[in-house]
């Protein structure tokens, strides 16, 4: 069996507003909140894993590290190899740092973006202690199987070279998306790569300052979109897309902003990878953009 990534397993993100993070990931994303190190740090958990997302205390107000996970031990040592002969500087972590991520081993290295990249395996999964959601929900997250959801990042590489990159990942895909996007010169062209059953894991936009675009969760009920959707317009949260339906993950979805500035996207009903390549000029319907939201974040000010 080839030697690949499984899934995206986890996230650290550098947010400026520690408290705010708090309050909007428990009462807005229903994530459940835990202590961290120290009072700059904590832990956002969506199922049993420790964490699904670390949240730090720091100026930049965007994603730090993006986790990886490998199958286990020999899949942890052939990816290494792998990468060490097509000339990727990698360094294996020591137990303490494996240890500071709840994991049994960690390497890191950054793709040609030069973000930063955790390959790792062996999270640790608490069964004892079970997710308990920040404000009730209808049902869970969607993670068994796909990972905790999927990320757009802002590339600064070319296609080529980050399909190459992420090839050797094991990661398959490539652009899916060439539609038109007003104050835009061009039609925008979207990348999306996959590693198991969710359709797309890793996602790349154009190139921006910020490194993330949007992180997005599935959620196992389609009620919970519209619960969220609720409590984004009570908390008169930017929307950026209102629900509507991808044409490439099938996902019912709609997007707002963070407190970090960036976006989450919270959807249902993804389809699996269909396995041949195809491309898209529009989402199926809806995801009708709100330009007043966007101007300065996804089209020029």
């Amino acid at each position: 069996m080839a030697v690949e990534v499984t899934e995206l397993g986890y996230v650290t993100l550098g947010v400026s507003n520690l408290a705010a993070w708090e309050e909007y990931a428990s009462q807005v994303l229903a994530l459940e909140v835990r202590p961290g190190e120290d009072e700059k740090t904590r832990y956002l958990r969506m199922d049993y894993w420790h964490h699904r997302i670390k949240l730090v205390e720091n100026p930049a107000d965007d994603l730090l590290v993006m986790g990886l996970r490998l199958a286990g031990v020999l899949e942890f040592r052939e990816m290494a190899d792998r990468l060490k002969a097509a000339g990727v500087d990698v360094r294996i972590g020591s137990h303490e740092e494996a240890e500071a991520r709840h994991v049994l081993e960690v390497m890191f290295l950054a793709d040609p973006n030069g973000f930063a990249i955790e390959l790792f395996h062996g999270p640790l999964v608490q069964y004892d202690l079970p997710f308990h959601p920040g404000r009730r929900m209808h049902g869970g997250f969607k993670t068994a199987g796909g990972g905790f959801g999927h990320m757009m990042l802002n590339r600064r590489a070319g296609f080529e070279e980050l399909h190459a990159f992420y090839s050797l990942l094991g990661m398959r895909g490539g652009v899916e998306y060439k539609i038109a996007i007003p104050g835009m010169p061009e039609k925008v062209e979207l990348m999306f790569l996959h590693c198991n059953t969710r359709q797309h894991t890793l996602a790349f936009g154009e190139p921006s300052e910020k490194t993330i675009n949007h992180l997005m969760f599935e959620v196992e009920r389609l009620e919970d979109v519209g619960l969220t959707q609720d409590i984004v317009r009570l908390a008169q949260l930017p929307v950026i897309l209102e629900p509507g339906s991808h044409s490439n993950d099938h996902n019912f979805s709609f997007y707002f902003k963070n407190p970090s500035g960036f976006m989450n996207e919270i959807g249902w009903g993804g389809r699996a990878p269909t396995g041949q390549s195809e491309f898209y000029q529009r989402d199926t319907y809806g995801h009708t953009p709100i330009f007043e939201n966007m101007k300065g974040f996804m089209v020029p000010a």
